[in-house]
């Protein structure tokens, strides 16, 4: 894989979906790196996540939506007022968020935690 940026972003922009979706993994916080022994996972409806970046800095909620065709998680709370009055749900970078509390009811999430991937 190449060094140059414009290369890295054209890989990213270009890939299909389903490697679109590994690269929507999100960091854990301190806490959950200690007990699932890992860095980052991938982000899911129903996490608690934290907006570690930007205008919502601090803020936390739950994740309603992820968007992996345009990299893009809608978190509960994380709201815009547009000009017309109505509220809107603002899309964040996965990137910019850290996972608080990760949502551990799907089999397949622990069975990727059991095995280390």
């Amino acid at each position: 894989m190449s060094k140059q940026p414009r290369k890295q972003r054209k890989v990213l922009y270009n890939a299909p979906l389903h490697a679109r979706r590994k690269y929507m993994n999100v960091n854990l916080s301190h806490d959950l790196r200690e007990d699932f022994g890992k860095r980052s996972l991938a982000v899911k409806v129903g996490d608690t996540v934290k907006v570690v970046r930007g205008e919502f800095k601090d803020t936390e909620g739950k994740v309603e939506k992820v968007d992996v065709k345009k990299f893009q998680v809608l978190i509960e709370g994380v709201n815009v007022n547009k000009t017309d009055g109505t509220n809107v749900v603002f899309p964040i970078h996965p990137s910019n968020l850290v996972i608080v509390d990760a949502d551990m009811k799907d089999d397949r999430r622990n069975k990727i935690l059991e095995r280390g991937e």
